[in-house]
C-alpha cells in the first residue's frame, strides 16, 4: 500500500507546482512524465499483500520470507490470489476480448440481476463484468476457471460398479413363538389330586406326568367304553365302542390313557395328565385338592428351543427389506455374541406414532440364553449381491423432484446430468439411469458449481429479459412512424 500512497503525493505535489508556476503569468509547465507514470505503473502492478507460497492462511503486508528461504507470492488488485501473478489492464484485456470474441452484455459486479448493453459502473465505483459469447453453453454445462476450482476445491471420481452393502439396525425384543405354546385346561368339572413336582420355569419332556385329575365326566366316559370292548356282544364290533372312545377324546383324554384302559380292561380313579410337548413351564395353577372349572387353565407350556425377535423397523427402509433375508442379532446381555436369524413375517401395518413397522425374525435358541422380553439389537444385511453402477452419496444434487450429478468435462468444464437413483449403503448410492460406468463425477463442492449455474442462469435470463423488452420498444417506435 505504501507504493500507492507516494506515487499519489507525488502526484498530487506535481500538479500543485503546476497550477502555482501557471498563476505567476509563466507558460505552463508539463508535470515530469516519470511521476505520472510511475504513479500509473504504482496503481496498476503494486501488489496489496504477500501470502505463503504453499497456500498456508499466512500474509504480509510487506515482503517476506519463509522460515526456509522462500519468498511470500504478491497478490495483486486485480490479480489471481491463488497464482499471484498480475492481470493485464482492464482496457488490454478488453481490447483483446473484442478483437477475438463480441461482448453479449455487462452484469452487475455484485451478482444483482442487473445487466447493461453498455460498459458501466455500480453505485461503489465498480465496473460492470462483460459477458461474452460462448461463456453460456447451449448444453447447461457451466465452466469455472482455474483459480475458482482450486479454490472451491472441487474433485472428482469415476462412476464404479459395486456392491452396495446397506445395513438396517432396528431395535426390538424377544417374544415366544406362538406357534409353540401349549395350554392345558379342563373340558370337564375336574377335581385335581395330585400335582408333579414341577414348578413355574422346570422344563418338562413331551409325555412327562404333571397331574392327577379326577372327573365324573370323564370316569363316566371312560366306564362306557370299557364296558364296551368287554362285552360278549359287542366286544369284537369296532363301531360299537367308536362312539365311547370318542367322547373321551373330545374330553381330551390323553391317548396314553386310552391305550392303557384298553389293554388293562380297567376304568383308572383318577386320570393322569401329561406333558402335550417340551419345554418351559410358563404358569403352573394346579393345586392339589382344588376343584377346576372346564376351561380354566392348570399349566401353559411353550417351547423355546426357537423364538421370535420382533424388531421395530423405519418406514423408510421398509422397501429395502423382504422375508427370508438374512439377520444378526445380538442381545445387550451378551455382548460380543451373535445369533443368526432369517426375516419370516412383515406385519402389514405401519405404527402412526412412531412410523415403524414390525418384522419378525426367527431364532434358534438351543441352549436357551434368550429369553422372553429381552432387549435386542438387529442388522438385517439389505446389500444386492451383484454389483451395480454407483458413486459418491454427497455428490447427489437432490431438489425433491428431481435428483442431478455434476459431469467433470476438462478444462474447467462441468455439466449437470438428471439421474434415477436407487438403494443407498455405505456412503455410495446406486445409479440406474443417467450417467455410464466411467463417467467423472463431482463429488466435493458440488453446491458451489451449482449456485455459480443458477446465478448465471439468472442473469442470462434477465439478461434475455432486458433484451426482448428493448427490441419490443424499438418496434413500437418504428410503427409509431408515419
Amino acid at each position: 500500500m505504501w507504493p500507492l500512497r507516494w506515487a499519489g503525493a507525488a502526484a498530487a505535489i506535481a500538479a500543485a507546482a503546476g497550477v502555482a508556476w501557471t498563476a505567476r503569468g509563466l507558460p505552463p509547465r508539463p508535470v515530469t512524465a516519470a511521476i505520472v507514470s510511475a504513479a500509473q505503473a504504482a496503481e496498476t502492478t503494486a501488489p496489496i499483500y504477500y501470502r505463503d507460497p504453499d497456500g498456508k492462511p499466512l500474509y504480509s503486508a510487506t515482503p517476506k520470507q519463509t522460515p526456509d528461504g522462500r519468498d511470500y507470492l504478491p497478490v495483486f488488485p486485480e490479480g489471481d490470489a491463488q497464482s499471484g501473478e498480475p492481470e493485464q489492464p482492464a482496457n488490454a484485456k478488453s481490447a483483446a476480448a473484442n478483437s477475438e470474441r463480441r461482448v453479449k452484455y455487462y452484469r452487475n459486479p455484485m451478482g444483482l440481476a442487473d445487466t447493461s448493453p453498455v460498459p458501466k459502473k455500480d453505485s461503489m465505483g465498480m465496473d460492470y463484468i462483460p459477458v461474452y459469447d460462448g461463456d453460456e453453453s447451449d448444453d447447461g454445462s457451466i465452466t469455472l476457471s482455474p483459480g475458482k476450482i482450486q479454490r472451491s476445491g472441487v474433485k472428482s471420481e469415476a462412476a464404479q460398479m459395486r456392491r452396495i452393502r446397506t445395513l438396517v439396525r432396528a431395535p426390538g425384543t424377544i417374544q415366544l413363538d406362538e406357534r409353540r405354546v401349549s395350554v392345558i385346561a379342563m373340558r370337564a368339572e375336574s377335581y385335581v389330586q395330585k400335582v408333579a413336582d414341577v414348578t413355574t420355569g422346570s422344563r418338562v419332556t413331551k409325555g412327562q406326568p404333571l397331574m392327577e385329575v379326577y372327573s365324573p365326566a370323564i370316569s363316566s366316559a371312560a366306564a362306557e367304553y370299557v364296558a364296551t370292548i368287554t362285552s360278549k356282544a359287542t366286544a369284537g364290533i369296532e363301531p360299537y365302542g367308536r362312539g365311547s372312545k370318542q367322547r373321551l377324546t373330545n374330553l381330551d383324554v390323553p391317548e396314553a390313557v386310552i391305550v392303557d384302559m384298553e389293554k388293562n380292561r380297567t376304568v383308572p380313579i383318577a386320570i393322569p395328565w401329561s406333558s402335550p410337548r417340551d419345554g418351559i413351564v410358563l404358569q403352573r395353577a394346579a393345586i392339589e385338592g382344588m376343584r377346576a372349572q372346564p376351561g380354566d387353565v392348570l399349566f401353559r407350556i411353550a417351547d423355546v428351543s426357537v423364538v421370535w425377535a420382533l424388531v421395530d423397523v423405519a418406514e423408510r427402509d421398509l422397501g429395502n427389506i423382504v422375508v427370508g433375508q438374512t439377520v444378526t442379532v445380538r442381545a445387550r446381555s451378551y455382548p460380543g455374541r451373535n445369533f443368526a436369524g432369517q426375516i419370516s413375517m412383515i406385519y402389514p401395518q405401519v405404527n402412526k406414532e412412531t412410523r415403524t413397522a414390525r418384522v419378525r425374525i426367527d431364532l434358534a435358541n438351543a441352549d436357551l440364553a434368550l429369553l422372553p422380553d429381552m432387549y435386542v439389537d438387529a442388522e438385517i444385511d439389505t446389500g444386492s449381491a451383484a454389483p451395480v453402477l454407483s458413486v459418491a452419496d454427497n455428490s447427489i444434487l437432490d431438489t425433491g423432484s428431481r435428483q442431478t450429478v455434476l459431469l467433470d468435462r476438462g478444462n474447467g468444464r462441468f455439466e449437470p446430468r438428471e439421474v434415477k437413483l436407487g438403494r443407498r449403503g455405505d456412503g455410495y448410492v446406486e445409479i440406474r439411469d443417467g450417467i455410464a460406468e466411467g463417467d467423472a463425477v463431482v463429488t466435493s463442492a458440488t453446491f458451489l458449481i451449482d449456485a455459480e449455474s443458477n446465478l448465471k442462469a439468472a442473469i442470462k435470463g434477465f439478461a434475455e429479459a432486458g433484451e426482448k423488452q428493448a427490441a419490443g420498444g424499438s418496434e413500437m417506435m418504428d410503427g409509431g412512424k408515419p
